[in-house]
């Protein structure tokens, strides 16, 4: 069954649990993992070449090569095209994705504003094989035909959201194309395409994986001539999925309904009782002078053009946030002075992560830390946190 990119769509267990089993085979439950990079071919008739212009990669009858398809990489983007409502492509990477998509893009000018700065560096590789002739501008500048709108929504590394239809009708009326990197917002949260996407984007290494245990990149368009057009550019890149890689994201899968709602739900208690102490307030247990701002989906509230982020983001709020502390060595110390928390770069994995921003992005204020909340209770992240924050505003822990 084809997946429809302009439908409403459900996240639900039973999809996620059986939405590939019209590519299972055999007695096995969990699938085997496939090491093999090539396959036994079929005596051909009458010594006719191997001809792959009428071959179906998405639903193949058999497998020729890994770098075309293989068992469980298409597994995987079966289930990821209909929980996303459209049709996956899956990567080595996120920036393997970000860079097919400027590929198959080609566009003539970028408006991109803030965000993820590896995407911003692979703009700026893709530069280099146009001879740098790309212009860059913002997202509040006006549009023409051939631009692409690369948004990211909700935002890397504040997890404030942006409003998708807004940038869908402006730059579609321009006669160019937008780019939703949804990576903060798998599904159930938001489904981009309902609001004017072209392309959706996900860093598959952080949700979809959600072990912190793959690399991976996922595209998904609305249709399957478009989907063709990223295989064929993948196969020639060869920029696909390992076979272990591939194995790992279709585990994951399985659990997204009962992963992401959790760390959602857990991830918005949370930064609602630390923004009681915005401001360098003290609040249950946080001392004054420690948290200056709070950046969070659900502490928004409607803009002046009228967007509400609980509407675009119909599923949950976003489970990876960030504070701004009062002052760079609070921002130092927290994620070393925790017990629950990891102090590790990345989002997405069922334990909780957090990092002084500027250690993984230079480009970010020292005072800056980003929040990764797993699936451990609320309780014991809010207990450890006060103790942390109680700790490490000691003066001793400044020396």
């Amino acid at each position: 069954m084809s997946p429809k990119a302009d439908q409403t769509r459900q996240l639900t267990g039973t999809e996620l649990i059986h939405g590939d089993d019209e590519l299972a085979h055999g007695a096995e439950v969990a699938p085997s993992i496939s090491v093999t990079t090539t396959f036994r071919a079929p005596l051909p008739p009458n010594n006719v070449p191997l001809q792959t212009d009428d071959f179906d990669f998405r639903n193949p009858v058999r497998h020729i090569y890994s770098r075309y398809t293989q068992s469980v990489s298409t597994r995987a983007e079966r289930v990821l095209s209909k929980i996303n409502g459209g049709y996956a492509i899956t990567y080595a990477s996120g920036l393997a994705a970000s860079y097919a998509a400027l590929v198959y893009f080609h566009p003539k000018r970028i408006a991109i504003t803030g965000g993820y700065h590896g995407c911003h560096n692979t703009i700026e590789i893709y530069k280099r094989s146009r001879g740098g002739d790309l212009p860059i501008i913002g997202l509040d500048d006006e549009f023409q035909p051939g631009d692409l709108c690369w948004l990211e929504t909700p935002l890397n590394p504040t997890g404030e959201a942006r409003d998708i239809k807004y940038y869908a009708d402006k730059v579609h009326a321009a006669g160019g194309r937008l780019l939703v990197d949804s990576t903060f917002a798998p599904p159930p949260l938001q489904y981009p395409f309902k609001w004017g996407a072209d392309m959706v984007m996900h860093s598959g290494t952080k949700y979809f994986g959600g072990h912190s245990d793959l690399l991976c990149g996922v595209l998904i368009v609305r249709t399957e001539e478009e989907w063709n057009t990223l295989w064929t550019h993948r196969t020639f890149l060869g920029s696909m999925m390992g076979s272990l890689e591939s194995w790992l994201l279709l585990r994951s899968l399985r659990t997204l309904h009962l992963r992401v709602p959790r760390q959602s739900q857990t991830a918005e208690e949370l930064a609602q009782w630390l923004s009681k102490a915005a401001g360098g307030k003290a609040y249950d247990g946080i001392p004054a002078g420690i948290i200056e701002t709070v950046w969070h989906s659900s502490l928004q509230g409607k803009d002046s053009r009228g967007f509400d982020p609980k509407v675009q983001m119909e599923g949950g709020w976003n489970p990876t946030f960030a504070i701004f502390m009062a002052d760079p060595e609070y921002a130092r110390l927290l994620p070393h002075t925790l017990k629950y928390f990891v102090p590790a770069t990345s989002l997405g994995g069922v334990e909780s992560l957090i990092e002084q921003r500027s250690t993984a992005d230079p480009g970010a204020d020292p005072r800056l830390v980003r929040i990764s909340v797993g699936v451990e209770d609320l309780e014991d992240l809010k207990d450890d946190l006060r103790r942390a924050f109680q700790e490490i505003a000691q003066p001793k822990a400044r020396l």
